[in-house]
């Protein structure tokens, strides 16, 4: 047990630069509080005392501001950082050396009794205010960015942001914790700056007509010329 408790205080310490100690990490980290009231009230779902499972589970939400359902498979090293507003569900699975920051929510899209949440693979980093719903899987290692809406698979080493989520990267092999969210691409800026620049080419182009509309209607090199005719020629 202690050994297991130790584990988790190590992995906060090596994905949060703010830990200056074990002390530290033990007394003020609600996230760590959180998952190992989590093992407790699991350990009881498992055992069929479900009533004592979510009386558990209610007070680790009471106390932590973080709510995880007894039924929710959670790995180890997991690190749930701040956490005021998670919510995991059920069915969710949660695999080893996964990373939650504030507000994340790993929910369910349907009131059927089946797996109905999603299942998060090793290594995955999801940022503050992401929501994950249904029954899908995030792949190994992938991230998802800052108050993304996840609807559908993500593959391994990938990258999703956006609302819906999309893929903006795949296959990165690095596969070191990059806390700084505002790195990633954002699909729909993009997206903005590319009819931007259309609408730039669609305003000179315009200009260059309407000047040679003047240019016809006030030169007299062009009197014997219709401006239908010109611009007919131009278009061809």
């Amino acid at each position: 047990m202690f050994k297991r408790i130790r584990e988790e205080i190590n992995a906060v310490k090596e994905k949060d630069p703010a830990a200056r100690s074990t002390i530290e990490v033990f007394f003020c980290y609600p996230g760590v509080y959180a998952l190992l009231m989590h093992r407790v009230s699991h350990f009881l779902w498992r055992h069929s005392f479900k009533l004592l499972a979510r009386i558990n589970s209610t007070l680790a939400r009471f106390l932590t501001g973080i709510e995880i359902h007894p039924g929710a498979q959670i790995g180890r090293r997991v690190f749930i950082d701040h956490g005021m507003g998670i919510v995991i569900g059920e069915t969710t699975i949660v695999g080893d050396d996964v990373l939650l920051y504030q507000g994340v929510i790993l929910g369910g899209t349907t009131t059927q009794k089946t797996k109905r949440h999603p299942t998060v693979e090793k290594g995955v980093v999801i940022g503050s205010g992401a929501k994950v719903m249904g029954n899908i899987t995030i792949g190994e290692y992938s991230k998802i960015g800052t108050g993304a809406v996840v609807l559908n698979d993500v593959p391994p080493e990938s990258t999703c942001v956006g609302v819906p989520g999309r893929i903006v990267k795949s296959k990165n092999k690095n596969h070191i914790v990059d806390l700084e969210h505002n790195k990633l691409p954002d699909p729909v800026a993009e997206a903005i700056r590319s009819l931007e620049k259309q609408i730039k080419e669609n305003e000179k182009i315009i200009k260059i007509l309407l000047d040679k509309h003047d240019l016809c209607l006030n030169d007299d090199i062009f009197e014997d010329v219709e401006c239908g005719d010109l611009f007919e020629k131009e278009g061809d």
